[in-house]
């Protein structure tokens, strides 16, 4: 191994070898604590340290690192205290994720540190919104996110790269090629000689590094920051390596040959940086064994520390309290002045007013620039807040999602347009595992907005009908609203923008032209979590959402002797089962009438809620009515038999004469 030292001083000489020496005498330590039983799980990352360490001493504090669970060295190059990341590793609420997650799953603004979650593809997305964010307030800083040779078979790898090539954002995108994805060799996993080949795909610079040589990684690295911040753009490099230990402690080595072993261990990059600086003098033998006693003083220091840390005593409001990140509602009210409109202007109404009263608003989706979106509600935005905030995306839902996440991370709020609400199962994953858990597991806001267009009724078929709010609503950690009314689908979604927290905003497509209202002209809020009331009656309590409350509005016109109270939900996560509750106890028959298919439904969880609290007061069992149990078909005739609208009378009379 040769080592180019270039214009490096002693100096950082040393003081890189003391930053790779670190994490390896802490790995050493942590070996020995696995063996006593004193900590569970241990991804090990000894043979790469150079990569973590060589990146993270590139870089500036202030510039956002994406790490995996074999990062060590990032960390300890910000200079965690180690006694917080031994408590995070005993699971500890001195630790980053207060006992929730393990490891390395874990974040801290604190030090611009942006954890991963195990289907590790959704944080290249994450990297993206980041130095989006960057990139627009020209502050010419540099993120760098960490993936591993297998994780470049997932869609998200792909994704990523595309929206950063097409966006020139300044990532450097970091693929560990350790030669094992846990136990599948990279002949199992690809079919070209090197990763950082598909970067050509892209039209992204790409570079094969020696990931064993710390001051390649250091002078290369320095190299390029240097370029990006100058021409902004993102990099593919690829860093040949090798874990000498398993994918974790209790996997092993067996799938490995021993040759393959033992000549990867004469690459070792401790090791043979400290022969380079012995054999160059910058090192002596006297200066070497006082670094390894100070830094094995400070793990055994700060190991009593964390074991001194008493265990955590769970409690049902500590847990509950941390699902979303607190949010104190700002009531906006409205002066008199009204236009009447549709449902589909009160959106664009919201987006307009919310992109001028919120500077950092970024709106992301397919054809929504010039174009101005499949439905034409964003027409016209690109002239008024231009393409930097107003952004067309390539098809590709996963990684737009979780860019959104990472422009929320760097100080913006994100809107991310699904073109149909069917679409958004490309982009489940960041949603129910990124957005909906980041406030729980490390304290980090999701502020993000997916809208949804959605429903039946226009003959659109399986692909582009569905109304899917029950994929969501058992999610913690997300907020899901619906609202069925131009006037509640403004206020509404001014206030979902406002939420720091993730929001799916159902947006009934065949309401977007059919439905109008006198709706305030200027900016006004709505809380969620609270229904409204639209008639009154004793006789029978009928609950809707979205399409099916005009509906239900139909049959109580066509049928006036109905004394019914009829409640809008608005918002179904939070839901506002108060005004459920009152009105159940009121009237002594309840009927919940959704558009979604019956089984698994939010009217099921109703139902269940009303049998629980209100069940002495009931006088009949509690009705469903929903669409059928199949896909939604495209033929008027076939789907007119699959929505409930046809259904819900009959039902509703049963139910009255019970």
């Amino acid at each position: 191994m040769i080592f180019y030292r270039q214009n490096l001083t002693d100096a950082k000489l040393l003081e890189l070898y003391k930053r790779i020496l670190k994490p390896r005498l802490i790995e050493e330590k942590m070996l020995i604590l696995i063996r006593q039983g004193k900590v569970s799980k241990w991804f090990s990352g000894i043979g790469q340290e150079a990569i973590a360490v060589g990146v993270t001493a590139v870089l500036d504090e202030s510039e956002y690192i994406l790490p995996m669970h074999r990062n060590l060295g990032v960390f300890t190059t910000r200079d965690i205290p180690l006694h917080r990341l031994f408590s995070q590793w005993q699971g500890k609420a001195n630790g980053f994720t207060k006992g929730r997650d393990r490891s390395f799953h874990f974040g801290t603004q604190e030090y611009k540190i942006i954890g991963m979650i195990s289907h590790l593809g959704p944080q290249l997305g994450i990297a993206d919104g980041i130095a989006l964010a960057d990139k627009l307030q020209n502050n010419k800083k540099i993120t760098a996110a960490f993936t591993g040779e297998g994780a470049t078979s997932e869609g998200d790898f792909h994704e990523a790269l595309n929206i950063a090539a097409v966006w020139k954002l300044p990532v450097m995108f970091i693929i560990e090629n350790n030669g094992y994805g846990l136990s599948t060799p990279t002949n199992e996993q690809y079919l070209c000689t090197n990763l950082a080949d598909k970067g050509i795909g892209y039209g992204i610079e790409s570079h094969i590094i020696d990931g064993n040589n710390i001051l390649e990684v250091y002078n290369k690295l320095s190299e390029l920051k240097e370029q990006m911040q100058n021409d902004p753009h993102p990099v593919l490099l690829e860093f040949k390596t090798f874990r000498m230990r398993g994918h974790e402690e209790a996997s092993g080595t067996k799938y490995v040959p021993q040759e393959l072993m033992d000549e990867w261990a004469e690459k070792d990059p401790v090791t043979n940086y400290r022969k380079f600086l012995t054999e160059t003098g910058v090192l002596t033998a006297e200066f070497d064994e006082q670094l390894h006693a100070e830094i094995k003083q400070e793990i055994d220091e700060n190991l009593a520390i964390a074991n001194a840390e008493p265990e955590i005593i769970p409690t049902y409001s500590g847990e509950l309290d941390d699902v979303y990140k607190p949010f104190i509602y700002e009531e906006v009210t409205h002066s008199e002045e009204t236009k009447n409109i549709r449902f589909i202007d009160a959106i664009r109404n919201s987006l307009e007013q919310s992109m001028q009263n919120h500077r950092n608003l970024i709106i992301m989706g397919q054809d929504i620039a010039e174009y101005g979106g499949a439905f034409k509600i964003t027409d016209g935005f690109v002239e008024f807040f231009g393409k930097d905030r107003v952004r067309n995306t390539p098809i590709c839902e996963s990684a737009v999602v979780s860019t959104g996440m990472g422009l929320s991370i760097n100080g913006y709020k994100a809107i991310v347009e699904m073109q149909f609400a069917d679409f958004v199962s490309t982009g489940f994953n960041p949603i129910v595992n990124l957005l909906a858990k980041s406030h729980y597991r490390w304290g980090e806001k999701a502020d993000v907005v997916v809208r949804m267009p959605c429903g039946g009724g226009t003959q659109a078929g399986p692909f582009h009908s569905q109304t899917n709010e029950a994929w969501f609503t058992k999610t913690p950690g997300l907020k899901v609203v619906y609202p069925a009314f131009p006037y509640d689908a403004k206020g509404l979604l001014n206030t979902s923008i406002n939420d720091p927290n993730p929001v799916l905003f159902f947006e009934h497509k065949q309401l977007y032209r059919s439905v109008y209202q006198d709706v305030p002209t200027d900016y006004y809020t709505i809380p969620l979590g609270k229904a409204a009331v639209l008639k009154e009656g004793n006789n029978v309590t009928i609950i809707a959402f979205g399409a099916p409350v005009h509906w239900a509005l139909d049959t109580l016109a066509n049928n006036p002797e109905i004394d019914a109270d009829l409640i809008d939900l608005r918002t179904l996560q939070p839901l506002d089962t108060e005004t459920i509750f009152a009105s159940v106890k009121k009237t002594g028959k309840v009927i919940i009438y959704q558009e979604d298919t019956l089984f698994g439904g939010i009217a099921s969880d109703i139902s269940a809620l009303i049998m629980e609290e209100c069940f002495e007061y009931l006088d009949a069992p509690v009705k469903r009515v929903a669409s059928l149990d199949s896909p939604i078909p495209f033929t008027k005739a076939l789907e007119d038999q699959f929505l409930p609208k046809n259904r819900f009378e009959e039902v509703l009379f049963d139910l009255l004469k019970y």
